[in-house]
């Protein structure tokens, strides 16, 4: 423990140094970090996908300095520091796991857990808190689906049995499959996304992560497709050179390669 306090206390002392002295990190606002700290974050979603340890830890390191930076700043205004910030994720954590702070009883179960946390965050601003207040209005659109719904749930508003949904997602894709004959564009990309909302839906019912689960997807795509490249350049030849049926075969032949 003395040794992470350690290694904090040092990073704090280094990032006083840098807004002091750098005249990169002097410049640096809330605003200014907010889309690198965007990216951090995805860069370490990059590495949880790939379970690299390492990176995972640098792309920790890079987020924690990010933390430490906007501390930093808030201190500057006067409205916060890092003591602040450490001292209000103490008490919520602890505000919001009654069952192991208190003596709320969950059962042993994390559905219930997620329940309470749910209700618990409702009640920090006196019970006036909107359910889906907090979903940040800026998150990507599958990601902010899926905590939708998850919020939703927090409160009893989900299927009785998860089996349920498929009929859901069947009766979207009729609907899609109605506004696409009728060729009206506008309700098309309507039902379009009532489908991926009612499958994001299915996936958190069965306890998958939809954006992990598409970037895998996609992963497996590139894949594919830098094979399907890479062995048809090596023939001499050009992707628009080749028919559908061509490609089709090394397409299979990168699939057995996997």
């Amino acid at each position: 423990m003395e040794r992470k306090i350690e290694a904090f206390k040092e990073l704090l002392e280094i990032m006083d140094e840098l807004r002091e002295k750098c005249p990169w990190d002097k410049e640096q606002t809330l605003e200014s970090l907010r889309k690198l700290t965007i990216e951090e974050t995805y860069e370490l979603g990059d590495a949880i996908l790939k379970n690299d340890l390492n990176e995972i830890k640098k792309e920790l390191g890079d987020l924690m300095l990010h933390i430490v930076f906007y501390s930093k700043i808030g201190s500057e205004y006067g409205a916060f520091d890092m003591g602040d910030v450490l001292e209000g994720i103490n008490k919520k954590l602890i505000y919001r796991h009654p069952h192991v702070f208190g003596d709320t009883d969950v059962d042993g179960s994390s559905k219930k857990v997620e329940e309470n946390w749910e209700a618990l965050k409702l009640k920090e601003k006196g019970g006036n808190k909107r359910v889906l207040e907090g979903v940040p209005a800026a998150m990507p659109a599958l990601v902010k689906a899926n905590r939708i719904q998850e919020k939703a749930s927090g409160v009893g508003f989900d299927w009785e049995k998860r089996e349920q949904v498929w009929e859901k997602v069947k009766e979207e894709i009729n609907e899609l499959s109605h506004e696409i004959n009728k060729v009206d564009e506008d309700k098309m990309e309507a039902e379009f996304g009532d489908l991926f909302f009612a499958m994001v839906n299915a996936a958190r019912l069965y306890d998958i992560d939809p954006e992990a689960a598409l970037e895998r997807t996609n992963l497996k795509f590139i894949q594919r497709f830098n094979y399907l490249e890479s062995q048809t350049l090596m023939k001499g030849k050009n992707l628009h050179e080749m028919s559908l049926a061509e490609m089709d075969k090394i397409w299979e032949e990168a699939k057995k390669e996997e």
